[in-house]
């Protein structure tokens, strides 16, 4: 076996010797945030890249959640996923407002619609999907339970840069979607988010919100935030963009070749693949460790952290289940059945770029050694 450690994810890192020349123009220009070359370049060129119209940068994913949030005067319950990471929903309680969790559907991960209607109350005025591991949300439907109740949608797009179903990117769902460029994402900036926004009004709104509410110099029209991405993640994203297609291109041959080497284990069940895999960005290679497997999930999580292979059970815990969350009517248990028996048995593997095929063999082999453990 190979002892050499493989990480669960990685950004694609160019040369350094071709960041250089970015950090030399941020230099000699003295912009080093607020709005410079770099982020403004870098906002152009992901709408080009996305087929988007409006794309707001942030310091972080994070951050650009509570903002779309304040940006649509959201308020009482928002319906969500209980499978997600914790600022789904953290975003929520830092405007006050109580998240309201359905559970998921068993084959793509995400929200349930039919179970979205039944949590609607008086005081819902929001649904916040997630399209998980970038497999997208059963859009249509979502819609069209929103527009019967005149409920705002607000997408945590996470894990979906690049992803696109019949009609183009999926970004373009909902009232808007937010993006996360975290170091361990498909594209990254090391630190970064945005807003996919619909239009030049909402665009220049959440401008005002992410840099204290500033309209110009002397001017202060909401209490907003400091969410601005600096000039040396912005310069570092565009960087990252010139080998974005080369990067969903390998991700998108490992997820082949993890799915050749591992269809015909017992007790191990991959998600199906995308019908159009052009369009999917391979962002996570989740599986499902069943009873029938010859060792339980935790058991084979640590087999292969033992090997030097950084698995995740991700996500596990669910949201649901932390202290600030438990309390909740809708995160009982027995309110989230689906979403409860996928976060005891997923396994997320190692994908990224620079993964080669000699590793992606190893991991697949000490899963089938556990076979005979």
């Amino acid at each position: 076996m190979n002892d050499k450690p493989i990480p669960v994810t990685s950004p694609l890192l160019p040369p350094l010797t071709e960041f250089i020349p970015y950090l030399e123009q941020i230099w000699n220009s003295r912009f080093l945030t607020n709005g410079g070359d770099m982020h403004q370049e870098l906002e152009q060129a992901l709408c080009k890249h996305l087929g988007v119209k409006h794309i707001a940068l942030f310091a972080n994913g994070t951050l650009a959640l509570v903002t779309a949030l304040q940006a649509l005067r959201i308020t009482g319950e928002v319906i969500t996923s209980p499978y997600s990471f914790v600022a789904t929903a953290h975003s929520l309680l830092w405007n006050g407002i109580k998240p309201v969790f359905v559970d998921i559907d068993p084959t793509t991960l995400n929200l349930d619609p039919e179970k979205i209607e039944a949590a609607i109350t008086p005081q819902t005025t929001a649904i916040m999907p997630v399209h998980c591991y970038g497999n997208p949300c059963d859009t249509a439907a979502i819609e069209r339970i929103a527009d019967t109740y005149n409920l705002k949608v607000i997408y945590d797009a996470a894990h979906a840069f690049g992803v696109q179903d019949e009609g183009g990117s999926v970004l373009r769902h909902g009232d808007l979607s937010v993006l996360s460029f975290h170091a361990t994402k498909v594209f990254n900036t090391f630190e970064g988010g945005a807003i996919i926004c619909p239009d030049e009004k909402t665009y220049r709104r959440i401008g005002h919100l992410k840099n204290f509410g500033f309209v110009n110099e002397t001017t202060v029209v909401a209490p907003g935030i400091n969410g601005k991405m600096n000039e040396v993640s912005a310069a570092f994203g565009l960087l990252q963009l010139r080998y974005i297609d080369q990067a969903l291109t390998r991700r998108r041959q490992i997820d082949l070749l993890y799915r050749q080497h591992l269809s015909g284990i017992p007790g191990l069940h991959c998600l199906p693949p995308r019908d159009v895999p052009a369009r999917a960005n391979c962002a996570y290679f989740p599986v499902l460790v069943e009873p029938n497997f010859p060792i339980g999930r935790d058991d084979l999580y640590q087999l292969m952290r033992r090997h030097g292979i950084h698995v995740r059970r991700y996500f596990y815990p669910l949201i649901s289940d932390f202290p600030m969350y438990r309390g909740l009517p809708s995160a009982a248990p027995a309110n989230l059945p689906v979403a409860r028996s996928i976060a005891d048995k997923v396994l997320c593997l190692p994908i990224f770029p620079d993964l080669d095929d000699a590793a992606v063999v190893n991991v697949c082999a000490v899963i089938e050694g556990a076979c005979g453990a």
